[in-house]
């Protein structure tokens, strides 16, 4: 029996930022150990949170860029859990009411044009950090505790890690080039979690699916996807079942590994965060940020192949990141022909 994958992808994008997203703390990444906190985003009795206009602007332009509706009314909610880097024992998330919904990105793989749905964006804080040293133990770095981002979700619409790849490639692009995040996986500012169930060729019905958290590289999220579509096709053939449940990825073993029963929206007991007012915002605010929405690369690309007659390859180039966009544009304004301008870049 010939077996299919189900994907869908929570996408987390920590913001351009220069301050949290309910206090006045630094953002800049690479600072000594809890040297950006403040009582705010550590969780102390009575601090109150103050949300950052700038955050909501963010969001707002992403949901725009990804065919989104913008609503006019949204609100923060409170999500329950019970760990050493979370202060405050919960997260300030968006539950039933996002800011954005009902978006579409569209991609290519091997020159054939495919879409993924996305279900919501919404903005959250982010955690802390745990750091592990063999010497002197565990400590917690809670200068990320209170980082903003964007969750990006999609529906379950890709069926391999090829389609994902393509999908995440296209999704750092049009951050970049709105300057919402700067996407540095290294730095741990875009971070994919991957839902993936398997099912017979044909069938209709999803499978069970597991969670992997937290993938930081393009090249794991492709192995993770492919060890754990195998693992739970092995299971099938073996007439065993599949668990619901949440697993990490091995980088080097190549291998997932059960970590805890997958949660649901219950076991978060959301409810509405009562120190922050709902968000309202104009039609007039929103139609502001589509006015002013950059040139995205496919757009540059088509523009680039007939304004300057380039190949499909040098136009691919020069657009792959908007900084190098930006200096090829100089090139040609100062006088330099198009071809010259993107073989010096290349």
């Amino acid at each position: 029996m010939k077996y299919e994958a189900v994907i869908g992808l929570e996408v987390h994008a920590e913001l351009s930022t220069k301050s949290k997203i309910f206090c006045a703390c630094s953002t800049e990444f690479g600072a000594p150990i809890n040297s950006h906190t403040c009582p705010v985003c550590t969780g102390m009795p009575g601090a109150l949170p103050v949300l950052n206009k700038q955050v909501v602007h963010y969001a707002a332009k992403m949901g725009l860029a990804t065919g989104c509706t913008v609503n006019r009314l949204c609100k923060s909610d409170r999500k329950n859990y019970f760990y050493p880097d979370l202060p405050k024992a919960y997260q300030i998330s968006q539950f039933d009411v996002p800011i954005c919904e009902n978006g579409e990105v569209f991609f290519y793989v091997d020159g054939e044009k495919k879409s993924c749905r996305l279900e919501r964006i919404h903005f959250e804080e982010d955690a802390g950090k745990l750091l592990h040293d063999e010497i002197d133990g565990t400590v917690v770095d809670f200068n990320r505790c209170g980082v903003p981002l964007i969750e990006i979700v999609t529906e379950p619409d890709f069926r391999s890690g090829a389609e994902v790849i393509a999908y995440l490639e296209k999704l750092k692009e049009t951050l970049q080039y709105l300057g919402v995040s700067d996407c540095k996986m290294q730095e741990g500012s875009l971070r994919c979690d991957v839902n993936l169930s398997v099912r017979p060729m044909g069938s209709q019905e999803l499978g069970t699916r597991t969670e992997m958290k937290n993938l930081g590289s393009f090249k794991a999220i492709a192995r993770a996807i492919q060890y754990e579509s195998q693992r739970q096709i092995a299971l099938l053939e073996r007439g065993e079942r599949v668990m619901q449940e949440t697993r990490r990825f091995d980088e080097e073993r190549g291998e997932t590994f059960s970590m805890r029963s997958k949660e649901e929206a219950r076991d978060y007991r959301y409810f509405p965060e009562p120190d922050l007012p709902p968000v309202v915002l104009s039609q007039e605010y929103i139609q502001d940020i589509r006015d002013n929405l950059p040139e995205l690369g496919e757009a540059k690309r088509r523009r680039y192949a007939q304004e300057y007659q380039l190949p499909e390859y040098d136009c691919q180039m020069v657009t792959s990141h908007p900084a190098l966009a930006r200096f090829f544009e100089k090139l040609i304004a100062l006088g330099t022909p198009p071809k010259q301008g993107a073989n010096w870049i290349m």
